[in-house]
């Protein structure tokens, strides 16, 4: 490596960083979902390879049988996954503020027949349904872009079975991206203690059950 291709590698890298921290920054004050257009560009192979959509249901300790909400499913790449793996007994309910990805969501769902996947158009913040009613929630890349994430997982934590999971799957470079002290601190203010955790600071999975004491540290 010469001095002129070290310094454009060099150029590329401070690049990426300076990007990397603008975006983050305008994410910070400006939360808003991902817009429709662009769930191709996120659902890409490098993500697939990094989070590969066949291995996360066991990663989120999901197992056959259950009834899954999932926040934020994109273009269905791991509720379909997460639906195979609940099997006919199970179900995954899945929902999304945005209702172009629900009505994707949907039409996928009707052309490759699958009987145990609803989307729904929901608001994190009040989510629709019973208290206690999921066996296990997860969220893949999505809790950083949730406005208010303390009041939606209270809503999590109201529509968890008592002895169900809440999982995060995380990565960077994802502009939303929360660390895990940050995520551990919001899942604890709401009630939930840690209960397993994976992976490293650039790539993890947290997941989390209800303590016996609100506000109880993980």
């Amino acid at each position: 490596m010469n001095w002129t291709t070290g310094h454009i590698l060099g150029g590329i890298i401070l690049f990426i960083l300076v990007t990397q921290v603008i975006i983050r920054l305008i994410r910070k004050y400006c939360k808003f979902p991902i817009p429709a257009f662009m769930v191709a560009m996120i659902d890409n192979p490098i993500r697939r390879k990094i989070q590969p959509p066949g291995e996360m249901p066991s990663r989120h300790g999901i197992t056959p049988g259950m009834t899954v909400l999932e926040v934020g499913p994109g273009n269905g790449t791991y509720t379909v996954e997460t639906a195979a793996h609940v099997g006919p007994t199970g179900k995954v309910i899945t929902v999304d503020i945005e209702p172009k990805v629900i009505k994707r969501l949907k039409t996928r769902v009707f052309s490759e027949n699958i009987p145990n996947i609803e989307g729904k158009i929901a608001n994190v913040h009040h989510l629709p349904f019973a208290n206690g009613v999921f066996d296990a929630i997860y969220l893949i890349a999505v809790v950083g872009e949730i406005p208010n994430p303390e009041l939606a997982l209270r809503e999590f934590y109201r529509v968890l079975a008592p002895s169900g999971t809440l999982a995060f799957s995380e990565l960077l470079p994802d502009p939303d991206y929360p660390s895990r002290r940050t995520l551990t601190k919001w899942a604890n203010q709401a009630g939930f203690r840690i209960k397993d955790k994976l992976g490293n600071y650039f790539l993890y999975t947290l997941i989390f059950e209800k303590a016996e004491n609100k506000g109880r540290d993980g």
